[in-house]
């Protein structure tokens, strides 16, 4: 089987330019057993929607409301969580990408719910018309990267099934986003992707340039730091907390950011908050916080 291209080397090999985002600026990568330490790195700052989660459900801020908020913090770019956008109707989507564009806010991509580890094959394509929906949608926005889920592995299943069917839906799934010019990016999340292990074999199966890692650098419960520099080379899009596990543990964000630059990283580290504090003061800590590893270790 081909071996998957770790970022930076697929994307350059597809001829990709970002559109609507600052994410993709390949340089000369190499396979992942090859090292890729000597591209530049390009730590940009962004924001999740999520972040505000606590604002967005109730009503009390809208994702208009979001963009003005992440100009007035000074990120770089925005991650749309599609939970809370009005609809997918080209009327309001074009009202948004409109709003990000006068005010100089590049999207860093858009995040939806999937559960692609599905044992019944109709509820695969149930799930792959979901993604199919969402490309559509994502290039009206104008972004260029889709964060997609895996999923809970059915009951009695293992996770070589789980990995095969995860595969199934997002092989079909990112050749129609490939018409689309938009990339997909797995997080690392719950189910079948709480191991790095999984991801990578699902990457290797679905085997296209417009398939990657959204590295949410949180979501692993043992040896976080060791699980996120495997996924570095796949890396499409990253989230950023500053804990782990259950119960939650301090992460290193400087050991993080200096994993990242070694492996001439080059996107977004966008601040996804979830704590207890309210999110107005809280978010930008964080923020202020990525943008100084950003500068520190990138220069951006």
């Amino acid at each position: 089987m081909k071996k998957v291209l770790p970022r930076r080397s697929f994307l350059q090999a597809a001829g990709l330019a970002a559109a609507g985002s600052l994410v993709i600026n390949p340089s000369a990568g190499a396979r992942p057993e090859e090292g890729s330490a000597h591209a530049r790195p390009r730590l940009l700052s962004g924001c999740c929607a999520y972040s505000y989660r606590k604002y967005l459900e109730p009503g009390k801020m809208t994702m208009a409301d979001f963009f003005l908020k992440a100009v007035e913090l000074g990120v770089n770019g925005v991650d749309v969580t599609s939970y809370w956008l009005k609809s997918t109707e080209p009327e309001y989507l074009h009202g948004l990408r409109h709003l990000a564009y006068k005010h100089g806010l590049p999207f860093s991509g858009v995040a939806i719910r999937t559960e692609m580890c599905q044992s019944d094959p109709a509820k695969r394509e149930a799930e792959l018309a979901n993604i199919r929906k969402w490309v559509d949608a994502t290039e009206l926005l104008g972004a260029s990267h889709i964060r997609v889920f895996g999923g809970t592995i059915p009951d009695g299943g293992t996770d070589a099934q789980g990995v095969e069917w995860a595969a199934e839906t997002m092989k079909p799934a990112c050749d129609y986003a490939a018409q689309k010019g938009i990339i997909l990016g797995i997080e690392s999340h719950h189910g079948i992707t709480s191991k790095a292990s999984n991801i990578l074999a699902i990457l290797h199966r679905v085997d296209s340039p417009f398939a990657g890692c959204n590295l949410d650098i949180s979501n692993f419960d043992e040896d976080p730091y060791a699980q996120v520099e495997s996924l570095i080379p796949y890396a499409t899009h990253t989230h950023i907390r500053d804990f782990f596990g259950k119960p939650r543990q301090s992460l290193d964000l400087d050991r993080m950011w200096q994993m990242f630059a070694k492996a001439g990283y080059q996107g977004f580290m966008s601040v996804e908050y979830e704590g207890e504090e309210d999110e107005m003061t809280a978010v930008p800590k964080l923020v202020n916080r990525v943008k100084a590893l950003c500068k520190k270790y990138s220069s951006v």
